[in-house]
């Protein structure tokens, strides 16, 4: 098929990228003209480069044209200073831009990548696509707006939209969760709480053969889908799998919330009117109090959703990969 990927020169993006190349499909790859260094690389790995950016209509509609399915996968993440009308500008109104190019190219589906962040903290574990929405920061809420952008677009209009939710994305590559790694390798990564909340991770080439099987099976129109991996564990089993693959000591002192919780609310407060990156966010306190844990039933049963990689072999590999370059 002719596929576009949107994103390709991020993490997630990229892998998908080359995991649809690999499946013999011709894909287009939007890049925005600031990343336009890295159309030779794209271009030699197989990609057909589309220059454009998701404020310029124009471009899209070019990008789109002759396209069957569209992976929308770009988005602004969390970035020091970024305000709410930031993220709303590229997650909400730049996919309203991308949908409307996509219907008006004769796109046949739209694949849309949300977070489970939507869900917030997950109160009654393990969470479907049907539990509350409870989006807990300016980019959760642009996210959750986004996807449902983009789903009202496949209600009123003949274009099938599909909603991909996926869940705590690592492997190697990715660098999000390297000072978790590089923290417990040393021996000073802290926890605070108990370590009881639940959190859930997804490897990378699982959760990229999920979004391919979001754009192929037809049953999956007008869906939303969870992708997450094959279990979920308690933060403090998670540090100590994290410590066998680093051949470190998973903390032991644990260190109240509360506390750190304000001081990350009052460096938000002084330093984002700013636009300067504060040493402390309230989001980086979440990930000790908030539980993330996942039921994947619907993506296993209407998609056909395997995901093979076990976290104990996900943290090796991933472990691994920074090991070879010098980073734990």
């Amino acid at each position: 098929m002719n596929l576009l990927v949107t994103g390709v020169t991020g993490f997630t993006g990229g892998h998908l990228a080359r995991h649809l190349l690999g499946r013999g499909h011709h894909v287009r790859g939007l890049v925005r003209p600031a990343s336009e260094s890295r159309s030779q690389e794209l271009a030699a790995a197989g990609l057909d480069v589309a220059i454009g950016e998701l404020a310029d209509s124009a471009s899209l509609e070019r990008a789109c044209q002759g396209v069957e399915v569209v992976y929308h996968l770009a988005a602004t993440y969390r970035e020091g200073g970024q305000t709410g009308a930031g993220y709303r500008a590229v997650n909400v109104e730049g996919t309203r831009r991308l949908v409307r190019a996509a219907l008006g190219q004769g796109v046949r589906r739209f694949v849309h990548c949300s977070t489970g962040g939507v869900h917030g903290h997950v109160r009654q574990p393990p969470a479907t696509e049907d539990a509350p929405l409870a989006p807990g920061d300016a980019y959760q809420r642009s996210k959750l707006e986004g996807e449902q952008v983009a789903a009202e677009f496949g209600r009123r209009h003949p274009i099938e939209v599909v909603v991909a939710r996926p869940i705590g994305i690592y492997g190697p590559g990715d660098l999000r969760f390297l000072k978790m790694f590089r923290g417990v390798a040393r021996g000073r990564f802290p926890l605070l709480g108990d370590g009881r909340v639940y959190y859930h991770l997804t490897y990378i080439d699982d959760l990229v053969a999920g979004f391919r099987l979001c754009g192929e099976q037809p049953a999956a129109a007008g869906q939303t889908f969870i992708l997450g991996g094959p279990e979920y564990t308690t933060l403090a089993e998670l540090l100590a799998r994290v410590a066998d693959a680093v051949g470190g000591t998973p903390p032991r002192t644990h260190w109240p919330v509360w506390p750190v919780w304000l001081i990350g609310a009052l460096c938000e407060l002084v330093c984002i009117p700013l636009r300067v990156e504060p040493p402390i966010y309230r989001r980086r306190v979440d990930f000790y109090r908030k539980s993330r844990a996942f039921d994947i039933r619907r993506a296993r049963e209407v998609l056909g959703y395997n995901p093979g990689v076990g976290l104990t072999e996900g943290l090796r590999r991933t472990a691994e990969w920074y090991r070879a370059r010098g980073l734990l």
